[in-house]
């Protein structure tokens, strides 16, 4: 195999990724702050105009992201399930203060795509957040952290799967002034259903800042791409993790909570410049890497791949839910064709504004909630004054893109109605949503029989001459080893060959329980 055939068949993949943004952006239409090395980008790929999230917020489309599976088919809905937030500290409700830590808990065959990727050779690089909703395991990646880069792979030949993950544009970026203005306030577009205020205005500008500095970091990471030489040999994904870090925006399942720009360059420029209209959702990512990389896609995986030679017909329909934000219980579902929004509200009773001290610290809440105490919001504003919600709402999404003017209850739209209702009750069913269980029960359904979290079996190094074999007794764990005195952990994938008095480590995981101690033995 010669070795243009050999990158064409595991190329280099490249993720730059960036949080709390939807696509404002000059190559999406929106000019208000200049990004032009993100349109360059967009020149020279596909640009997505249909790409959407499975929640409007991080934990649980990183964990869609990283297993290709949807959160609540593993117990990852809750927003940050197995650490203790400041925001639940100030808790009174009963309910949620018995709400214990847990971790998601994928079925045991279920791994990081990236396991897959490294036993087929890939070096696996994440710069740096994770947040899966289980403790990252030390078999996804051969680097997590702020120095993981694809220039630390030991063979220069290595393809390599990298993750670079920007923070600038983060929900807290916009509480204080913390990149250089150079927008006005004035210039800002303001959706129908924020008041056109001071303080909203001047929230939306720092956003745009903080984007017009996103532009320059991706333009950073870009041109170390092209000074090794490797832009030939790798395909560039762009995305934000979910839609703007703003009130109504973030935690929402409308698509200012979950649209995302999405861009994909080719390293054959292939398409450049062109744009795709068919839907794609985050559940979708993992299994379009792995057949861009030559992999079989696992059984488990419940999205499909949108690019490779295992390219699945387009989607009819994305999913997305939303459930408890911090001290915010909520349980909402939508579906989504390519012009109709249907959300299903399974906690009426309750406004659409929760409380959310996270959230809360930014100015823009602080003005839109007093001027709802005052009586000053208008008519487009009704989803931050509705005290409950209606049981359904349809969007035309086409018409009305801001999803303000509910048409459930207009006839004309009573077919579509009933189409994306059938359809949001089929997805529940198909994939065990478990967004239905309360917390404290889903616990034992994660852990059974008593919600204690398991200890993975630890992993027994067996020795045969200078063959080192490693098992773990507990299904679907996965394993990784040390040798000698090396500090990354390696993936485990068959029998080793090791010279005589080498040290050997081992530790095994299976995601959502509690890793195993490490073995440790030396090749006589």
């Amino acid at each position: 195999m010669n070795a243009t055939a050999s990158a064409a068949e595991r190329p280099n993949i490249l993720w730059v990724t960036c949080e709390d943004m939807s696509p404002r952006l000059g190559c999406y239409g929106d000019e208000t702050v200049p990004t032009p090395n993100i349109d360059r980008l967009a020149t020279e790929g596909v640009r997505y105009l249909r790409a959407f999230g499975t929640y409007g917020v991080c934990a649980p489309n990183r964990h869609t992201l990283i297993m290709g599976m949807y959160p609540s088919s593993t117990g990852a809905m809750a927003m940050r399930t197995w650490k203790r937030t400041s925001a639940l500290n100030l808790i009174t409700d009963p309910e949620l203060l018995a709400i214990p830590t847990y971790e998601a808990t994928p079925p045991p065959q279920a791994k990081c795509f990236t396991e897959y990727l490294r036993a087929a050779g890939y070096y696996c690089t994440n710069n740096a957040k994770t947040d899966y909703q289980f403790r990252p395991p030390i078999t996804a990646w051969d680097e997590s952290g702020r120095k993981a880069h694809w220039r630390n792979r030991p063979d220069p030949e290595m393809p390599f799967f990298a993750v670079f993950n920007s923070t600038v544009t983060h929900e807290s970026k916009v509480f204080r002034q913390t990149s250089p203005r150079v927008v006005d306030p004035a210039d800002v577009p303001v959706p129908p259903y924020y008041p056109d205020a001071p303080i909203v205005r001047r929230d939306l500008a720092r956003h745009y800042d903080n984007i017009a500095a996103l532009d320059e970091w991706v333009g950073e990471i870009l041109g170390q791409l092209e000074e090794d030489g490797l832009a030939e040999d790798t395909i560039v994904f762009f995305f934000s993790d979910h839609g703007d870090g703003l009130p109504r925006m973030k935690r929402w399942v409308y698509d200012s909570g979950i649209q995302v720009p999405l861009i994909v360059r080719s390293p054959d420029l292939r398409d450049a410049g062109t744009t795709n209209g068919e839907l794609v959702s985050f559940v979708d990512f993992a299994p379009t890497v792995l057949s861009l990389c030559g992999r079989e896609i696992p059984d488990h995986m419940q999205g499909q791949a949108f690019l490779g030679p295992d390219r699945a017909s387009p989607r009819q329909y994305v999913y997305a839910c939303r459930d408890r934000m911090d001290p915010a219980p909520e349980t909402i579902r939508a579906v989504r064709d390519e012009r109709f929004k249907y959300v299903r509200n399974y906690r009426p009773d309750l406004p659409y504004i929760g409380f959310l001290p996270y959230r809360d610290q930014q100015e823009i809440m602080q003005e839109i909630l007093q001027l709802r105490e005052a009586g000053k919001l208008g008519p487009d504003q009704w989803q931050f004054t509705a005290q409950h919600k209606p049981l359904e709402e349809l969007y035309d999404c086409q018409s009305d893109p801001h999803e303000i003017h509910n048409l459930a209850a207009d006839p004309r739209y009573f077919d579509k109605l009933a189409e994306l209702r059938t359809a949001h009750e089929r997805w529940t069913e198909e994939t065990g949503d478990l967004g239905h269980i309360p917390e404290t029960e889903l616990i034992r359904h994660l852990w059974p029989p008593d919600g204690e979290q398991p200890t993975t079996a630890t992993p027994e190094i067996r020795i045969d001459g200078q063959t080192v074999t490693i098992a773990c007794d507990s299904e679907g764990a996965s394993i990784a080893y040390q040798t000698g005195k090396e500090s990354r952990w390696r993936l485990y994938t068959g029998p080793l060959q090791v010279d005589p008095g080498t040290a050997v480590r081992a530790q095994a995981i299976r995601y959502g329980w509690k890793g195993s101690e490490i073995a440790k033995t030396r090749v006589p």
